[in-house]
C-alpha cells in the first residue's frame, strides 16, 4: 500500500468493473481497511455505477481504479471527470488501465498519451506515468472477452495524477503589480506649478478674494443676436435666373420653395362662390364649374379640365 501512498486515518475509494476478479478484490479492500484503521473509511464501487453513486464532492484522499490483478478497466472522461469532483484538494488517483503501443487508436483503447491528457483535462494536475509492463496471459484473455481487443499490441499502463489544492468554484484574490506608464517621449511633462494654479477647489469657491469672472459676461451683445438665415446661405444657392436649392442644401431655402410651392398649388384652385359645390348639381348654380361632377368632400381636390373653366 506504500506504492498508492494510502495512510491511516484515510478515505479510500476502490472503483472495479466486471473484468476484475473477486478475490483479488476482497484481498485489496481488506488491506485498504485494515491500513486505514476504519471500515467505513474504505468504498468500493462499480464503475458502472460511479456516475449514480450519493458521493458529495471532496469525499476521498485517495482513489485507486483498475489495480486490481488482472483487470481491463478503461476509463471514460465523464468517469475521469467523477473521480476528480469526489477527489479531495490535493489527493491523488492511481489507475491502471490497458493502452495501444501504436502511434494512433482508432477503437476503445487509448495510447498512452492520449490516456495522460484524458486525466489532465478532468482537472487533475502532476500526471505521470508510473509503470509500463505487457499484459499478462489473464489480462489478455480478459482484453479479448471485455473489450473484443484481438492481438499483441496492447500494454498495461498505471498512471497517477492529483487534485489541485483548490475546489471547483472556489475564488481567491489575485494580487497584480501594474507598472506605472510613464509619460510618452513626444509629449512634454505638466509642470506640477501650473496644475495647481489650473485647480479650483471648494474653498475657492467661498473665497471672496478669488477673482471669477462670469461667463455670460464674455459674450457681447452681438453675439446674442439671431443671425439672419439669408447671411447664412452657401454662396452658390438659389443663383441663377430660377431659384433652385443645390443639393443637400442646409441653409432652409429648399424648405422655403417647397412652402412656396404648396402656396401657389392651394391658391390656383378655383374657390366656390355659394359654398355648395360639393353637395351635387342639385345643389350648385348655372355656371358651377362642378356641374356634372360628382359630390366630394370639402377640402379634397377635384381635378378640373382646361375647358370647363371657361364660360361660354
Amino acid at each position: 500500500m506504500a506504492d498508492f501512498g494510502v495512510a491511516a486515518g484515510q478515505f479510500v475509494a476502490v472503483v472495479w468493473d466486471k473484468s476484475s476478479p473477486a478475490e483479488p478484490l476482497k484481498g485489496l479492500v481488506g488491506e485498504l481497511q485494515a491500513l486505514t484503521g476504519n471500515e467505513g473509511r474504505v468504498s468500493v464501487e462499480n464503475i458502472d455505477q460511479l456516475l449514480q453513486s450519493a458521493h458529495k464532492e471532496s469525499s476521498f484522499d485517495v482513489i485507486l481504479s483498475g489495480v486490481i490483478p488482472r483487470s481491463t478497466v478503461l476509463h471514460s472522461a465523464d468517469i475521469l471527470a467523477e473521480m476528480a469532483r469526489i477527489l479531495r484538494p490535493g489527493g491523488c488517483l492511481f489507475l491502471k488501465e490497458p493502452v495501444e503501443t501504436a502511434a494512433v487508436s482508432n477503437g476503445r483503447v487509448r495510447t498512452a498519451s492520449k490516456l495522460c491528457s484524458a486525466l489532465t483535462l478532468s482537472g487533475l494536475v502532476e500526471v505521470r506515468e508510473l509503470q509500463r509492463e505487457p499484459l499478462s496471459a489473464e489480462e489478455k484473455q480478459s482484453a479479448q472477452e471485455h473489450l473484443g481487443h484481438l492481438g499483441d499490441s496492447l500494454l498495461s499502463v498505471q498512471v497517477t495524477g492529483r487534485k489541485p489544492n483548490f475546489e471547483v468554484g472556489s475564488s481567491s484574490q489575485l494580487k497584480l503589480s501594474v507598472a506605472k506608464k510613464s509619460a510618452p517621449s513626444g509629449k512634454p511633462a505638466v509642470d506640477p506649478a501650473a496644475v495647481k494654479l489650473w485647480t479650483l477647489s471648494a474653498n475657492d469657491m467661498e473665497d471672496e478674494s478669488a477673482d471669477l469672472i462670469d461667463s455670460d459676461e464674455l459674450l457681447d451683445p452681438e453675439d446674442l443676436k439671431k443671425p439672419d438665415p439669408a447671411s447664412l446661405r452657401a454662396p452658390a444657392c438659389g443663383e441663377g435666373k430660377k431659384r433652385k436649392a443645390c443639393k443637400n442644401c442646409t441653409c432652409g431655402l429648399a424648405e422655403e420653395l417647397e412652402r412656396e410651392k404648396s402656396a401657389a398649388q392651394t391658391s390656383s384652385q378655383p374657390k366656390s362662390a355659394c359654398g355648395n359645390c360639393y353637395l351635387g348639381d342639385a345643389f350648385r348654380c348655372a355656371s358651377c364649374p362642378y356641374l356634372g361632377m360628382p359630390a366630394f368632400k370639402p377640402g379634397e381636390q377635384v381635378l378640373l379640365s382646361a375647358s370647363s373653366l371657361h364660360d361660354d
